[in-house]
């Protein structure tokens, strides 16, 4: 049998409510399917519009094979192109960001306009024709200040979570935000390992002792199931959206994506130890109230989000391999906010940092288990982990009918 019908195979047979079987998590081969079948054909987050702010402007990402890189051209529009010299297939962008009048590769000096464009190629010959060997286009899209690629040669269409996302996004001004800090950790263990860990906050009061003082471990908040019955949420959304501020819990039929706005514990403003702001100036100008919570956003497969009346923490995942995957997380605040003035570094980013560091010893003790002969699918928590069976219902259904297969008529609702 052969890895697609294998995997086919085993996700038609998986049993509700469990865990997937262990080549999901462990095998090379599925994890090439992985890519092909999801990270090679689906809107992936890459970073923010305020990370290129100006002509020139670029940063670069790796997406499996794929490396990539994102450019704000010179009538101020976001580009992305596969970072590879149409001349022997060079990186033409070295460095992980930074500024240029021109992309230049650094082998034999072909150099690209912003828009992708070959302006210059040495010795190549009376007949060469520059306007074919132009770097090869990604498509790029825009949405509340987020920036998202998709390496396909047919994108899906991006439109559906644009119309859902950017209301709630949109008045938090994240395109007039800035990168305060950012730190990318490796975590030894497969790309949905690093998801069904997010998913819940069933081991939240037994590993994250930092977060649990202003976040809330009940399943209500954190797999969003039964949020709507819960009536301290349903004041919150009540209260926020007085003031315009989207909140509701909303997801797509197809359970991809989904935005709500939750609260916090007690009297909690902001992820800091006390709970009071890590900055003293509002994220944005257009929101006068503090206690608003945190906007939450997940997008399969890589973000999930933090926005609060102070800051943003933003969230990015890649896979590496088919036990690495890379968690990159970015703080953003006022683009006027000045370090040591408005915010203290430390306070700002120290409980996601905890927090952070405290997932990846889950996941790569999770993963270290899963590695043994002994393993076997286990059961969620009816109760705690209904957000974790939403993501592998999911990915289970996309794969089946992306491998093929005839996926199941409907996703079941966790919300």
């Amino acid at each position: 049998m052969d890895i697609r019908s294998d995997m086919l195979s085993r996700l038609r047979a998986r049993k509700p409510g469990y865990t997937l079987d262990q080549p999901f998590y462990i095998d090379n081969d599925y994890f090439q399917q992985d890519l092909n079948e999801i990270w090679y054909k689906d809107w992936l987050f890459i970073g923010h519009d305020c990370e290129v702010p100006k002509p020139g402007n670029f940063m670069t990402v790796q997406v499996g094979a794929y490396p990539v890189v994102i450019v704000r051209d010179n009538d101020g529009g976001v580009r992305a192109f596969h970072n590879s010299c149409r001349h022997r297939g060079s990186r033409v962008c070295t460095e992980h960001r930074g500024s240029a009048a021109k992309l230049v590769c650094p082998y034999h000096q072909w150099t690209y306009d912003l828009d992708g464009s070959l302006q210059f190629a040495r010795h190549m010959g009376e007949t060469f024709d520059k306007s074919t060997f132009g770097l090869k286009p990604v498509a790029c899209e825009l949405a509340g200040g987020y920036i998202f690629i998709s390496l396909a040669e047919t994108p899906m269409d991006f439109a559906p979570f644009r119309a859902m996302m950017e209301p709630y996004f949109l008045p938090h001004r994240l395109r007039d935000a800035k990168i305060a800090h950012e730190t990318t950790i490796i975590e030894k263990g497969n790309w949905k390992l690093v998801w069904e860990n997010n998913r819940e906050c069933y081991h939240c009061a037994g590993n994250h002792p930092e977060l649990c003082k202003t976040y809330p471990e009940a399943p209500t908040a954190t797999g969003v199931n039964g949020a709507a019955d819960d009536p301290e949420i349903v004041e919150h959304w009540q209260k926020c959206e007085e003031i315009g501020l989207p909140s509701q819990f909303a997801m797509d039929q197809r359970g991809q994506f989904r935005a709500a706005r939750m609260p916090l514990l007690r009297d909690a403003v902001s992820y800091t130890m006390s709970g009071r702001k890590a900055v003293q100036m509002r994220l944005s100008d257009d929101i006068n109230m503090d206690r608003i919570g945190t906007l939450l956003l997940f997008h399969y497969p890589t973000t999930w989000n933090h926005v609060l009346s102070d800051h943003a923490v933003t969230f990015r995942v890649l896979p590496i391999s088919a036990t690495e995957t890379a968690v990159t997380t970015k703080w953003l605040v006022h683009k006027d906010a000045v370090e040591g003035i408005d915010y203290r570094l430390d306070d700002l980013i120290h409980v996601w940092t905890e927090t952070n560091d405290q997932d990846r010893r889950i996941v790569e003790e999770n993963a270290f288990g899963i590695q043994s002969p002994a393993y076997q699918p286990g059961p969620y928590s009816e109760a705690h982990e209904g957000g974790v069976e939403q993501f592998v219902d999911w990915y289970s259904r996309f794969m089946q009918e992306r491998l093929g297969g005839k996926s199941p008529a409907s996703l079941r609702s966790v919300a």
